[in-house]
């Protein structure tokens, strides 16, 4: 199976429940598809067999990264795009994560890592991401990302977070909420809303963990209902 196969294949089975969790998802779903047929036989800035781009970021801790080489490569990776002055899903979200960060507990930063990046770069400075980080007393493992506005859209559309109607599109909004989370070592990535229970999207971080063995997700009250 090449490489566009076993990206679009392992889009499945975990969030193509997904596909239940409403429209959003489904759009998001398919911009992915899209981005990944466009990039899926393309190396990108020396990126062997990557289908992403491998921009320059700057992170929160003052680090600069290559995105693929340094953040993706090798590792299982829960991706989503924010800005600090987002007043309404971006704060949510980001407590949400955190609670998914203390589900993972010593997996995150050692097996699992969290990338969270601007939509608005100008304005979010690595010192404005720091303070915004460690306002919500974020861990390590999750870093925040920025870099210039080409290299944030072309990031952005490659992760497959953008809407083919142009003013949509334009709505920076429109590409929060939802999570781009993958396995770059077997290829497999899925997608989940960034609301979900944390519980579930541990689930679908579960699903794309070769060594993990039981990922289905079960409500509590299900689960404490059988016999």
């Amino acid at each position: 199976m090449n490489t566009r196969r076993k990206l679009l294949a392992g889009i499945g089975t975990a969030a193509l429940g997904g596909l239940l969790w409403g429209r959003t998802s489904l759009q998001a779903h398919e911009a992915f598809e899209s981005a990944a047929i466009d990039m899926a036989d393309a190396s990108v800035d020396g990126a062997q067999n990557s289908y992403f781009p491998n921009v320059w970021l700057d992170s929160h801790e003052g680090k600069r990264v290559r995105f693929y080489d340094d953040l993706v490569r090798g590792k299982i990776a829960v991706i989503n795009f924010m800005f600090v002055q987002c007043g309404d899903i971006c704060p949510t979200m980001t407590a949400n994560l955190i609670k998914v960060q203390k589900l993972l507990g010593e997996r995150m930063g050692r097996d699992i890592f969290m990338y969270s990046i601007s939509l608005q770069p100008l304005m979010d400075t690595p010192e404005v991401l720091k303070a915004y980080a460690e306002m919500h007393r974020v861990q390590p493992g999750w870093q925040f990302l920025t870099g210039t506005e080409a290299d944030i859209k072309r990031l952005r559309y490659g992760l497959g977070f953008y809407d083919p109607e142009p003013e949509v599109d334009r709505n920076l909004g429109t590409h929060t909420g939802m999570l781009r989370i993958g396995n770059d070592r077997s290829e497999r990535w899925t997608m989940a809303p960034a609301l979900a229970e944390p519980e579930r999207i541990l689930a679908t971080i579960n699903h794309v963990d070769s060594t993990m063995v039981h990922t289905a997700y079960r409500p509590v009250a299900a689960a404490s209902g059988l016999g």
